[in-house]
């Protein structure tokens, strides 16, 4: 089934039903649909056929959603670029993907000029300083759905974070998407007829697939955010009468932390999801006293190669399973494994590998890679985790980051989990560096809380109360606030630079 016919479906159903709000206004189905359309159309006479790839380079608003479902309409490979990259980052991608097209944002007319001379296989580019989005979209002469679209045909190539290295391009199916579709729903508890609003970038698995896709599929409105400002943010919640939020940990604490976060109607949501990074304690029991008629927060664990749900814990769990990001999701396999891809017993700590249709087909013109990640059908995630006797499982740390101190294995999620319950600390990562003496040495990166004091010797006394002796930090160093990626995930090789 073609991605694409989700919307077509939805539109058939709900025609009047609000589909996208966003800084261009407000569409229903009906309309968002006739828009795809003649877009989708619009690509066909540009010369664009079956397979090839459509760069799209928006703010989050409704010309992403309709660039993005129109090149699926008629069986294009959607190339989402993360809008916070910089031209070297993005024409690594536009030439890595093979992009024949771009579609790109006003906002964007610089970089799009930038990038067009060195990206040889670009034939049509679309936005402000080129052919102008809405009058090419207006010539379209409107086309249905391509039904022949096959379950394992390319939907997405998904660039990776890029926290190390240049982002790698996963490979995504129709299949993917529909089986990552299914198992969130079910995992998430989602229904029909409900009011998201998305902040996290759209060119992220999680904001495409988990939130935006869903949400069509069921017949949902999406309030888009393009530029996340708390009050603002607030105000739409309570206006828009929000039931559904999603997030990472660090988009939550800003939230939370606007001066006048408390004075806001957020009494419609009744549903906040966490992913991409850890969700500690402290923050869940915050966001259950800021959201008070949620029952928990539900707790998704992925990956962009996993489409990308693999666990999920669900409300009631997180009130009782602390630490756990649930069990694997239906219609997937996940264990935890030794170097060798061997099941380790409940309790050891391992890699998570997972198997399933919702797992890519592999990196994009990255044979090596791809051969790296997968092996006799698992996708090999690079997280560590434990499971316990229940089945629940609980992410340790990625293994790149684990840090190897006088032949002690140090996670640093631990600690990290330490530090951010000092009333003081308003957000923390901790690092390794090399020692001459230990191997390696911890460092921790903190962020104090606006009006508070805070001194190396008190970082290191807190964490000495509350960890083995070897996992304190050797060097604490302060920051104004941690770099992450634009999907919330801290970028931990900058954090090794700080000193």
């Amino acid at each position: 089934m073609n991605v694409s016919c989700l919307l077509s479906d939805s539109a058939s159903k709900f025609p009047r039903r609000e589909a996208v709000v966003s800084d261009q206004g407000r569409m229903d189905f009906a309309q968002l649909d006739r828009r795809v359309s003649r877009l989708a159309g619009a690509m066909l006479a540009a010369g664009l056929r079956r397979g090839e790839r459509v760069a799209i380079l928006f703010l989050n608003g409704a010309a992403f959603v309709e660039t993005y479902f129109a090149a699926l309409r008629v069986g294009l490979v959607a190339t989402p670029v993360n809008f916070r990259l910089v031209v070297p980052e993005i024409t690594h991608i536009l030439n890595d993907s093979g992009a024949a097209a771009l579609f790109y944002g006003p906002e964007f007319s610089a970089v799009a000029e930038a990038v067009r001379p060195m990206c040889s296989d670009l034939r049509l580019v679309v936005g402000k300083a080129d052919t102008d989005y809405d009058t090419f979209l207006n010539d379209g002469t409107p086309v249905p759905c391509e039904t022949t679209v096959l379950a394992s045909d390319p939907c997405q190539i998904m660039y990776t974070s890029g926290t190390t290295g240049k982002p790698k391009g996963a490979v995504l199916t129709h299949g993917n998407i529909l089986w990552n579709l299914i198992n969130t729903m079910l995992g998430r508890q989602d229904r029909e007829g409900r009011n998201a609003v998305i902040v996290g970038p759209l060119s992220h698995t999680a904001a495409l697939n988990n939130h935006l896709t869903i949400q069509v599929a069921l017949g949902g409105k999406s309030v888009l955010v393009s530029h996340f400002e708390p009050e603002a943010l607030l105000r739409t919640i309570a206006q828009e009468k929000i039931n559904l939020i999603s997030g990472a940990p660090a988009f939550y604490n800003l939230l939370m932390q606007a001066p006048r976060a408390w004075d806001f109607d957020r009494s419609a949501i009744t549903t906040c999801t966490a992913g991409a990074d850890k969700l500690t304690a402290e923050t869940k029991r915050r966001l259950m006293e800021f959201f008070p008629n949620i029952k928990g927060v539900f707790d998704v664990y992925g990956c962009t190669e996993a489409s990308p749900s693999i666990t999920i814990l669900d409300d009631l769990q997180s009130l009782t399973r602390h630490g756990s990001v649930g069990k694997p999701l239906p219609f997937l396999e996940a264990r935890i494994v030794d170097p060798a891809g061997h099941p380790l017993a409940p309790g050891e700590v391992g890699e998570v590998a997972v198997r399933g249709a919702n797992v890519m087909q592999g990196y994009h013109r990255q044979p090596e890679a791809t051969a790296r990640a997968m092996r006799d059908g698992w996708l090999f995630t690079g997280d560590l985790a434990r499971m316990d006797e229940d089945g629940f499982f609980y992410i340790i740390d990625r293994m790149k980051d684990m840090i190897v101190s006088g032949g002690e294995n140090i996670y640093p999620r631990e600690i990290e989990e330490v530090l951010v319950t000092h009333p003081a600390v308003a957000d923390a990562a901790v690092v390794g560096e090399p020692d001459e003496l230990w191997g390696e040495s911890v460092k921790a990166v903190v962020v104090v809380k606006t009006g508070l004091h805070l001194d190396a010797v008190e970082v290191v006394r807190y964490c000495r109360s509350h960890l083995a002796s070897y996992k304190k930090p050797r060097k604490v160093v302060f920051a104004a606030e941690l770099p992450r990626t634009a999907s919330g995930k801290v970028q931990k090789h900058r954090l090794k630079e700080m000193a």
